[in-house]
């Protein structure tokens, strides 16, 4: 089986949505903080709290989309602490951001540890099922491959017209990339510019939450250390290869996932003379070529990583 070959089959194209599905809720979470002036990087602890959440929550006995707004509303309240720090005391950025990750990381699994205390194992959980799209799914390859997925795939899709038309056709979104672009113009409007950057940072960390939750919940059944894996990181980079875009940032990690999904399935026909960590590498390496040539024309918010200070000018 080539690579002509792989691409033409369903479970490709499958796995690629399956994969993407994350990403898509974690970028564009972090879309939305830096479309308000705020670099968030926190989100690989948050992905890894929203995770854990999310899973306790179902693990405890509580039904599954009751686990994901669980997960929501954790990553909602870290997303407040970086907020508060960032926004309103006007401390780095970058700082605060590791310093989320590094606590919110840590947290999830002490809190796992500390319920758990005895689990030799990941305790698993019954996660979303598929869910066949009627009639949809009836349509050859692309039924199969694009209306057989679980519930939170179809909600990821679903979420990115929605925070493209929240920010490119409503006074909210129009509020949140002025305060990235122009925060003294937003002021004078008498818009507090304080405060439609910290509900932005809440909101955008509650869909990175979700992201994470997409991994106990519908990828896998289960929480164990290190499963978030790097995806926070990505996501960063996905923003700037989507140039602070919901529709591009949906192509990206759709073209992502593609790669991670092409790795795994050419690492079966290579034979033994390629190592397996080259493919590993693979989708890394040419998502970074492919955002260098993304970027190169992208425009970023102007007041992204500037703190706003009432009566300031920028």
């Amino acid at each position: 089986m080539d690579v002509i070959e792989i691409l033409a089959t369903v479970g490709f194209w499958a796995a690629t949505l399956r994969i993407a599905s994350p990403l898509i809720f974690a970028t564009l979470g972090e879309l939305i903080c830096e479309r308000a002036g705020v670099l968030n990087l926190g989100i690989e602890g948050i992905m890894t709290m929203g995770a854990m959440a999310g899973w306790m929550w179902v693990y405890q006995g509580g039904d599954l989309w009751g686990g994901v707004l669980f997960a929501a509303a954790v990553g909602g309240a870290f997303g407040l602490l970086h907020a508060i720090f960032t926004v309103y005391f006007g401390l780095s950025q970058h700082v605060v951001g590791i310093g989320i990750t590094l606590l919110a990381s840590s947290l999830s699994f002490f809190l796992f540890r500390m319920i758990l205390p005895a689990a030799t194992t990941p305790p698993k959980i019954t996660a979303f099922q598929v869910y066949e799209v009627p009639y949809l799914s009836d349509i050859p390859f692309i039924g199969q491959a694009f209306f057989t997925q679980t519930p939170l795939t179809y909600l990821a899709l679903a979420v990115v017209p929605v925070v493209w038309y929240g920010l490119y056709r409503t006074p909210v979104g129009l509020a949140v990339r002025m305060a990235g672009e122009n925060p003294a113009a937003v002021e004078a409007q008498g818009i507090d510019v304080l405060a439609v950057r910290g509900g932005a940072v809440v909101v955008g960390s509650a869909f990175m939450a979700v992201g994470g939750a997409f991994l106990t919940m519908s990828a896998f059944d289960a929480f164990y250390f290190g499963m978030v894996n790097g995806r926070g990181w990505i996501c960063i980079a996905l923003v700037i290869f989507a140039s602070w875009r919901p529709m591009k940032a949906l192509f990206g990690a759709l073209l992502f996932a593609g790669l991670d999904a092409l790795q795994v399935r050419a690492q079966q026909i290579s034979g033994v003379f390629i190592p397996y960590q080259f493919f590993l590498m693979m989708p890394f390496v040419l998502s970074i070529v492919a955002m260098i040539f993304m970027s190169r024309s992208a425009t970023y918010p102007k007041a992204l990583l500037v703190p706003f200070r009432r009566g300031e000018r920028i």
